[in-house]
């Protein structure tokens, strides 16, 4: 028995030391002082899917027993699970490593001049896995951790004298972990390759996105998450000169590298020889390297790096090399596919022959890639010296905290921003000129008509900050930080009433955390002037009031929690000791409403759009710390939906029977309200739900069809979509949905070919297209014409004693349109104090 077992054991070490080996076969001998990762994790790569602890627990064992590792944790996931990097250089260069970054940051300083091109080791960021469910990338991280940390091939010692390598193993660990317990739970043995099979079929939200379902891979420039803030700050501190972007795609494809499909850009910002020279550069070592293990891949055809958001882009607009690398996935450890089967260990050798790849490429042309970089930085002041516009300048007297937030973004950017008083300069002439103009410009002209993804991007505008581009300079003081700039004067306590002013953005949240402690708050519906502790004050449309008197808790207890609200939320509130204001409504008005506290559901689940979902949760979460109930699509049907007032129902496929459509009109027509954003508001019209029409534009009928290239097919269809666009609408301000904002022109995101309508009654419509509505991103002049310039963006619609609220944008998309924010906060808080006019 015993013989058995031993022969087993050796048969079975036999096999995975013969599996790896179809990996680092090439690069033997190896340091037997250093575990390789089957002895350490107990099974070989591509045998199953590793957790991320596992991920982080062998790169913190390299950094202990190799000379050549040093281990850096960059941040935590919203669940807590470590964001890290394993820098691996000769020990030489790890134990001079600071002198090294020094110089290497001076090629990054326009100022400077150093000409030592070929001297330095050139700085290499390989990054991974920023979908969680393209595991691929993540198994090949840890390969080439170990192979970096023990091989001693004179290759390899070659690329570690030349190079420092960060090694970033899981750039979205929340969700590879929500993907691999998946794999691994259905794991048949023996594998099960039908595609039909459960481990090739997550459930939804599956693992492509982080905790709150965003897609992390499109969040470099926005910056919104822990993960990515992590990862920005880290990368503001090293530039390095080339960075990998490891993803997977469709099972039935096979492999893609760059150069990618022309930038969209009619005048790219980003240099030609990046995207020409560099990358064909680069694209002519991974071919060589693809060929030797008889892989088969493609270029140029597909995939664009117009949106500077991507890992596969950020990085060239800071003077480095970004490379895109797409696998065909196994989603699971083998899959049947129209070319036989492909198997994850395969995915694996791919990404990782690619790493390998990426590295020699690097140390054989780090001369070239040195250059290129310092000339990156000087060509901005030179660019930006061409140009007439040599600031953009903006201000924001009414909401300090949105404009903090934008202020977050530039300098989390490392963009120069200046203050005087109250207004804000940027300068172009600095060395991120070209975060300046991706940050500020708009566009109307491109070269292509077929995004990736969006074609719009001018941050400023996701956050309608109502800026201004200038031929002269004003500067002030240099913005370090954030400290100071929401600091409102403390209130002062008072027996009558408190007056919080509505326009600041964190309004809504201040609200809601004066509710959760048990005041009644009322919003006054019309403007006021009163005489306040501090003087004279105009409150704009839904400025918040507490009456003192009029609640259940005692003069001290309401200015505690008025005040800490005030603290925690930086808002200005004032204190008042009569009712009778100055000029406009007073404080005992009919027009002045107390705020029903919102007890919201959201349905989720199969048919949803995930994205949309986890924009609403992570709004609510992160920034009104307010509860929302996420009701599965499967629960549905026995959800007793009377526990709730207001019911969001994001974009997605919805398919109710007759019985479900009813219990929903039945439940918004006793009062309450349903939100509906982009897909779910043509849904609501569609299956009459509500009275409301999409625009319907005319068609002619009699036009003779004309025959086009069966090739261009997808590219002439792909136009017809709008893939993401800034345009401007009209806005209601004396609207309860648009209370809040000042200027009746906002900017709006459209991401979507929902057109809705304006409303046969005349008071409900909220906000309508602008006549002349585009601001930046392509679409076409027919949808431009016949269906966005006669459309609404946001209607209101009169449901029995209830309302619907119709958004046909995207209010919250991709947490970052601050500017729309509060129209959806409006629609949760103020919704059910709507009273369409018959």
């Amino acid at each position: 028995m015993f013989k058995k077992s031993l022969l087993g054991l050796l048969c079975f070490f036999s096999i995975s030391l013969s599996a790896q080996d179809y990996f680092l076969k090439k690069f033997h001998p190896f340091d037997s002082n250093i575990q390789s990762p089957e002895e350490f994790l107990g099974y070989g790569i591509g045998e199953r899917h590793t957790r991320h602890d596992l991920i982080v627990a062998y790169m913190d064992y390299l950094a202990q027993n190799s000379e050549r590792a040093s281990y850096y944790e960059y941040g935590k996931t919203y669940e807590g699970r470590k964001l890290v990097i394993l820098t691996i250089t000769s020990g030489e260069n790890l134990n001079n490593l600071d002198a090294l970054k020094e110089k290497h940051l001076e090629y990054t300083d326009p100022s400077k001049s150093p000409s030592d091109y070929d001297g330095l080791p050139v700085f290499i960021n390989l990054g991974y896995n920023v979908h969680g469910n393209e595991p691929s990338g993540g198994e090949a991280a840890i390969l080439m951790a170990y192979t970096l940390a023990a091989s001693n091939s004179p290759e390899v010692l070659n690329y570690l004298n030349n190079s420092v390598i960060f090694v970033d193993p899981t750039i979205n660990p929340d969700g590879r972990d929500r993907h691999t317990q998946w794999a691994n739970m259905y794991q048949g043995n023996p594998l099960v390759a039908d595609p039909q099979d459960a481990e090739h079929n997550e459930y939804w939200p599956r693992g492509r996105t982080n905790h709150y379902w965003f897609d992390l891979n499109r969040d470099w420039y926005l910056g919104i998450h822990p993960e990515s803030r992590g990862k920005l700050t880290w990368y503001h501190q090293w530039y390095p000169n080339v960075v990998t972007d490891f993803h997977e795609m469709g099972t039935q494809s096979t492999y893609f590298f760059e150069p990618m499909k022309a930038n969209g850009s009619l005048d790219p910002i980003m240099p030609k020889e990046n995207y020409e020279d560099l990358n064909n550069l680069f694209g002519d070592y991974f071919a060589k390297a693809l060929d030797s293990i008889g892989s088969f891949y493609f270029t140029k055809e597909v995939f664009d790096g117009t949106y500077p958001g991507y890992g596969s882009s950020y990085p060239d607009l800071q003077g480095g090399l970004a490379l895109l690398f797409e696998q065909a996935s196994s989603r699971g450890h083998k899959q049947t596919t129209a070319f036989g089967e492909i198997t994850f260990p395969f995915t694996i050798r791919n990404q990782y022959v690619s790493s390998i790849a990426t590295v020699k490429a690097a140390v054989e042309n780090k001369a070239t890639l040195r250059k290129y970089q310092q000339d990156f930085f000087k060509s901005a002041l030179t660019n930006a010296s061409r140009s007439k516009i040599k600031a953009y300048t903006f201000e924001n007297k009414f909401d300090a905290n949105r404009t903090k937030a934008f202020l977050d973004k530039l300098l989390l950017h490392k963009i120069d921003v200046y203050k005087n008083g109250d207004k804000y300069t940027v300068p172009t002439r600095q060395p991120q000129y070209r975060m300046v103009q991706s940050v500020f410009e708009t566009y109307e002209k491109f070269r292509d008509s077929v995004y990736y993804d969006a074609s719009a991007w001018s941050l400023a505008n996701f956050y309608n900050v109502d800026y201004k581009s200038t031929s002269s300079l004003n500067l002030g003081e240099k913005l370090t930080n954030l400290s100071g700039l929401t600091n409102p004067r403390m209130v002062q306590k008072t027996d009558y009433a408190y007056i919080m002013d509505y326009d600041d953005y964190n309004a809504v949240a201040a609200l809601n955390h004066m509710q959760e402690q048990g005041l009644v708050v009322s919003s006054a519906f019309k403007p006021f002037t009163a005489k306040t502790t501090d003087g004279d004050r105009k409150f704009n449309y839904g400025a918040l009031m507490v009456p003192v008197s009029l609640q259940k808790k005692d003069a001290n207890e309401v200015y505690s929690i008025v005040s800490e609200a005030q603290k925690v939320y930086q808002v200005p509130v004032y204190a008042v000791n009569s009712g009778y204001s100055l000029q406009g409504i007073d404080l005992g008005s009919r027009h002045v409403q107390p705020v029903t506290r919102p007890k919201a559901a959201m349905l989720i689940g199969d048919g949803v759009r995930s994205y949309e979902a986890g924009e609403v949760w992570h709004l609510l979460d992160t920034r009104v710390h307010m509860p929302i109930t996420k009701i599965p699509m499967r629960n549905f049907d026995r959800a007793k939906l009377d526990k709730y007032n207001t019911l969001v129902m994001v974009s997605g496929n919805y398919r109710f029977s007759e019985k479900t459509m009813d219990k929903i009109k039945s439940w918004a027509s006793k009062g309450n309200t349903l939100i509906t954003i982009g897909s779910a508001t043509k849904w609501a019209i569609e299956k009459k739900l509500v009275k409301e029409k999409l625009t319907d534009a005319e068609k002619d009928t009699t036009e003779t069809v004309q025959r086009r290239p069966y090739v261009d097919a997808s590219e002439n269809l792909g136009k017809e979509s709008v893939g993401g666009a800034i345009f401007k609408v009209d806005l209601d301000v004396t609207h309860p949905l648009a209370f809040g904002y000042r200027n009746s022109s906002i900017p709006v995101y459209k991401n979507n070919t929902v057109w809705l309508a304006p409303s046969k009654n005349e008071y409900a419509t909220v906000a309508k297209y602008a006549a002349d509505p585009h601001i930046d991103g392509f679409i076409t002049k027919k949808n431009l014409e016949e269906n966005l310039k006669p459309s609404a963006s946001l209607v209101v619609s009169k449901v029995g004693a209830g309302r619907a609220i119709l958004f046909a944008d995207n209010p919250n998309f991709r947490g970052s349109w601050y500017g729309t924010n509060r129209l959806f906060l409006n629609a949760l808080f103020l919704g059910n104090k709507i009273r369409i006019p018959e």
